[in-house]
Protein backbone atom coordinates (compact mmCIF):
# COMPACT_ATOMS: atom_id res chain seq x y z
CA UNK A 1 0.00 0.00 0.00
CA UNK A 2 1.51 3.41 -0.80
CA UNK A 3 1.10 5.65 1.58
CA UNK A 4 1.93 9.14 2.78
CA UNK A 5 2.57 11.15 6.21
CA UNK A 6 0.76 14.52 6.78
CA UNK A 7 2.25 16.51 9.63
CA UNK A 8 0.02 19.18 10.23
CA UNK A 9 1.52 22.07 11.99
CA UNK A 10 3.88 20.69 14.42
CA UNK A 11 5.86 23.63 15.34
CA UNK A 12 7.38 25.71 18.28
CA UNK A 13 3.80 27.97 17.73
CA UNK A 14 1.82 25.04 19.09
CA UNK A 15 4.65 24.30 21.77
CA UNK A 16 4.44 20.23 20.37
CA UNK A 17 5.14 17.52 23.16
CA UNK A 18 8.36 16.01 22.90
CA UNK A 19 6.61 12.51 22.67
CA UNK A 20 4.62 13.59 19.99
CA UNK A 21 7.74 15.11 17.35
CA UNK A 22 9.71 11.98 18.33
CA UNK A 23 7.03 9.65 17.24
CA UNK A 24 5.82 11.72 14.54
CA UNK A 25 9.73 11.49 13.29
CA UNK A 26 9.96 7.54 13.64
CA UNK A 27 7.00 7.23 11.65
CA UNK A 28 8.57 10.09 9.18
CA UNK A 29 11.50 8.17 9.09
CA UNK A 30 9.71 5.20 7.23
CA UNK A 31 7.19 6.59 5.38
CA UNK A 32 6.93 9.33 2.82
CA UNK A 33 6.27 12.29 4.67
CA UNK A 34 5.61 16.05 3.90
CA UNK A 35 4.51 18.48 6.90
CA UNK A 36 2.48 22.08 7.57
CA UNK A 37 3.70 25.02 9.32
CA UNK A 38 1.23 27.79 9.82
CA UNK A 39 3.13 31.25 9.33
CA UNK A 40 0.92 34.46 10.17
CA UNK A 41 -0.31 36.97 7.44
CA UNK A 42 -3.04 39.04 8.72
CA UNK A 43 -3.99 40.06 5.13
CA UNK A 44 -4.34 36.35 4.07
CA UNK A 45 -6.04 35.53 7.03
CA UNK A 46 -7.45 37.39 10.14
CA UNK A 47 -6.39 35.68 13.52
CA UNK A 48 -5.71 38.72 15.32
CA UNK A 49 -8.49 40.47 14.29
CA UNK A 50 -10.93 38.62 14.69
CA UNK A 51 -9.63 35.95 17.16
CA UNK A 52 -7.12 38.06 19.10
CA UNK A 53 -4.71 35.38 18.91
CA UNK A 54 -1.66 35.06 15.81
CA UNK A 55 0.75 31.90 14.91
CA UNK A 56 4.05 33.09 14.46
CA UNK A 57 5.41 35.15 11.09
CA UNK A 58 8.62 32.77 11.08
CA UNK A 59 8.12 29.06 12.12
CA UNK A 60 9.53 25.76 11.14
CA UNK A 61 8.72 22.33 11.56
CA UNK A 62 10.15 20.61 14.60
CA UNK A 63 9.57 17.10 12.38
CA UNK A 64 12.02 16.42 9.34
CA UNK A 65 10.12 15.83 6.23
CA UNK A 66 10.71 15.64 2.77
CA UNK A 67 8.72 18.92 1.86
CA UNK A 68 7.56 21.77 4.17
CA UNK A 69 4.27 23.77 3.00
CA UNK A 70 3.77 27.42 4.81
CA UNK A 71 -0.10 27.94 5.07
CA UNK A 72 -2.33 30.89 6.28
CA UNK A 73 -5.42 29.09 8.35
CA UNK A 74 -6.58 25.67 9.30
CA UNK A 75 -6.69 23.88 5.55
CA UNK A 76 -3.66 23.03 3.49
CA UNK A 77 -2.73 24.93 1.23
CA UNK A 78 -2.95 24.52 -2.39
CA UNK A 79 0.46 23.47 -3.11
CA UNK A 80 0.24 21.08 -0.61
CA UNK A 81 -3.05 19.46 -2.09
CA UNK A 82 -1.33 19.33 -5.74
CA UNK A 83 1.89 17.92 -4.09
CA UNK A 84 -0.29 15.03 -2.35
CA UNK A 85 -2.41 14.24 -5.31
CA UNK A 86 0.39 13.83 -7.91
CA UNK A 87 2.17 11.57 -5.55
CA UNK A 88 -1.09 9.41 -5.69
CA UNK A 89 -1.19 7.71 -2.09
CA UNK A 90 -3.44 4.64 -1.25
CA UNK A 91 -3.94 6.51 1.74
CA UNK A 92 -2.70 10.24 3.56
CA UNK A 93 -1.65 8.99 7.26
CA UNK A 94 -2.44 12.72 9.26
CA UNK A 95 -1.32 13.37 12.20
CA UNK A 96 -0.09 16.31 14.21
CA UNK A 97 -1.26 19.42 16.42
CA UNK A 98 -4.86 20.69 17.17
CA UNK A 99 -7.06 17.52 15.96
CA UNK A 100 -10.17 19.48 16.46
CA UNK A 101 -9.13 21.97 13.83
CA UNK A 102 -6.31 21.77 11.29
CA UNK A 103 -5.88 18.60 11.48
CA UNK A 104 -9.67 17.79 10.72
CA UNK A 105 -9.62 20.77 8.42
CA UNK A 106 -6.55 19.13 6.43
CA UNK A 107 -9.17 15.58 6.74
CA UNK A 108 -11.46 17.68 5.02
CA UNK A 109 -9.33 18.76 2.30
CA UNK A 110 -7.83 15.55 1.39
CA UNK A 111 -11.56 14.40 1.54
CA UNK A 112 -13.23 16.56 -0.80
CA UNK A 113 -9.95 15.77 -3.11
CA UNK A 114 -10.05 12.35 -3.40
CA UNK A 115 -7.93 11.07 -1.04
CA UNK A 116 -8.21 9.04 1.44
CA UNK A 117 -7.46 10.56 4.97
CA UNK A 118 -6.65 8.41 8.04
CA UNK A 119 -6.01 9.62 10.97
CA UNK A 120 -3.17 7.90 13.68
CA UNK A 121 -4.56 8.55 16.81
CA UNK A 122 -1.84 8.63 19.05
CA UNK A 123 0.14 10.92 17.16
CA UNK A 124 -2.43 13.74 17.31
CA UNK A 125 -3.10 16.43 19.99
CA UNK A 126 -6.10 18.28 20.73
CA UNK A 127 -6.10 22.48 20.39
CA UNK A 128 -7.13 23.87 24.10
CA UNK A 129 -10.46 22.96 24.02
CA UNK A 130 -9.87 19.79 24.22
CA UNK A 131 -5.70 19.19 24.60
CA UNK A 132 -6.82 15.03 24.77
CA UNK A 133 -7.58 15.00 20.97
CA UNK A 134 -10.75 13.07 21.77
CA UNK A 135 -12.88 15.62 20.52
CA UNK A 136 -10.81 15.67 16.88
CA UNK A 137 -10.90 11.86 17.24
CA UNK A 138 -14.85 11.43 17.39
CA UNK A 139 -15.41 13.97 14.68
CA UNK A 140 -12.76 12.32 12.48
CA UNK A 141 -14.09 8.50 12.38
CA UNK A 142 -17.67 10.44 11.95
CA UNK A 143 -17.01 12.28 8.76
CA UNK A 144 -13.69 10.17 7.72
CA UNK A 145 -14.05 6.52 9.37
CA UNK A 146 -10.13 5.75 8.96
CA UNK A 147 -8.20 5.73 11.99
CA UNK A 148 -5.21 3.48 12.79
CA UNK A 149 -2.46 4.34 15.26
CA UNK A 150 1.62 4.57 14.63
CA UNK A 151 1.82 0.58 16.23
CA UNK A 152 -0.43 -0.43 13.43
CA UNK A 153 0.95 1.29 10.64
CA UNK A 154 4.78 0.06 11.54
CA UNK A 155 3.64 -3.70 11.63
CA UNK A 156 1.93 -3.34 8.49
CA UNK A 157 5.06 -2.45 6.99
CA UNK A 158 6.97 -5.16 8.38
CA UNK A 159 4.46 -7.03 6.78
CA UNK A 160 4.78 -5.90 3.28
CA UNK A 161 8.56 -6.50 3.86
CA UNK A 162 7.98 -9.98 4.37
Amino acid sequence: MRQVLLVVDVQSTFSPPEWLVKGIQKLADVVPAVATVELHDEQRTPFHQQLGWRPAALDSSAVKTEQVFVKHGYAPSPETMDYLKRLKPDRVLVCGIQTDTCVLAAGFALFDAGLYPTLVTDLTVGSSLDRSGQLGISLWTHHFRHTTTSAEVLSGLIAEQK
